[in-house]
């Protein structure tokens, strides 16, 4: 009896890892062919956080990681196939570092002769709205979250509470700068300066890819960059996004741009994710990244 739990356990365990296999493959592509008029819409997923690195999201696979999303889409610009690549965002935001990295690639995207559209889902807010801007159209409904043009440095100062438990540390450092944000003391004047001065570096870089993006002037942008969220519908109003709709008007408006006639084919690039099939990217979102390992733009 006990063999046969154990042989049991052991061939679900294998069923259960080759149907994950199988879900995490990359999207069959039929046809090697195009005529005039025809061609592929790729589709790319942006969930959850927006991070640096090949991995990000755990269990629930938050595909957020900016070098997965960098890879698809330079894969994107390489496939003759492709005439225009729709990419679906949901996410609250994240490291302006990563963000900046996506829209390099967003732009060398549309280099490479691909219409661009961001479909925009429940959010696409402050760096994920940095990436959003680089595309030839934005598509949003009227409740998405939007907007949030912004930066942000947050540290915890827990002097007072380690001293309530005694708790007490010791820092050796190399220079006078060198555990700035640290939560066992106050931050001193002289690094509040370099917090702010790298807050108004990133902003600056942030206002200007709006201002492009947008083809807006530089001091309108301004007016709407203090941080605040925007309904999609107030984006709309406000120049942000281009067109409300959901994410089947964001594919139709992509093969229009690309002069793609009757029903377009649509590919989606890149592995699924069995688990943000099952879950959605609900979870990813109920966190968001703080403290001194990261610049957040929100």
């Amino acid at each position: 009896m006990k063999k046969r739990l154990i042989a049991g356990f052991v061939l679900g365990a294998v069923v259960f890892f080759l149907v994950l296999t199988v879900a995490l493959l990359p999207t069959a592509r039929f046809g090697t062919e195009t005529v005039a008029g025809s061609g592929e819409i790729g589709i790319i997923y942006i969930d959850g956080i927006i991070t640096g690195g090949r991995s990000g999201g755990g269990f629930l696979g938050s595909q957020g990681n900016s070098e997965e999303i960098a890879a698809r889409l330079r894969e994107a610009a390489k496939n003759p196939r492709l005439k225009a690549v729709v990419i679906r965002i949901n996410s609250p935001g994240g490291t302006a570092s990563a963000s900046q990295e996506i829209s390099t690639e967003v732009e060398r995207l549309k280099q490479a002769g691909k219409k661009v559209v961001v479909s925009m889902g429940d959010m696409a807010a402050s760096g994920a709205y940095w990436i959003a801007t680089g595309a030839d159209q934005i598509v949003a409904n009227p409740a998405t979250i939007t907007g949030s043009i912004g930066v942000i440095i947050e540290t915890q100062n827990m002097q007072s509470l380690f001293g309530k438990i005694g708790l007490s540390t010791e820092t050796f450092k190399s220079g006078p700068y060198k555990d700035m944000g640290s939560p066992s003391r106050p931050v001193t004047p002289e690094e509040r300066v370099i917090f702010q001065s790298m807050i108004d570096d990133i902003y600056d870089q942030f206002i200007n890819v709006v201002s492009k993006g947008r083809g807006m002037d530089i001091a309108a942008v301004k007016t709407l960059a203090d941080g605040r969220v925007f309904t999609g519908q107030q984006a709309k109003e406000l120049g942000l996004v281009d067109q409300l709709g959901n994410h089947y008007d964001a594919i139709d408006l992509a093969a229009r741009l690309a002069g793609i006639s009757g029903e377009p084919q649509v590919v989606e690039l890149g592995p699924r994710n069995i688990w943000r099939e099952f879950f959605g990217n609900a979870l990813s979102q109920l966190v968001s990244p703080g403290g001194m390992g990261y610049l957040n733009i929100r």
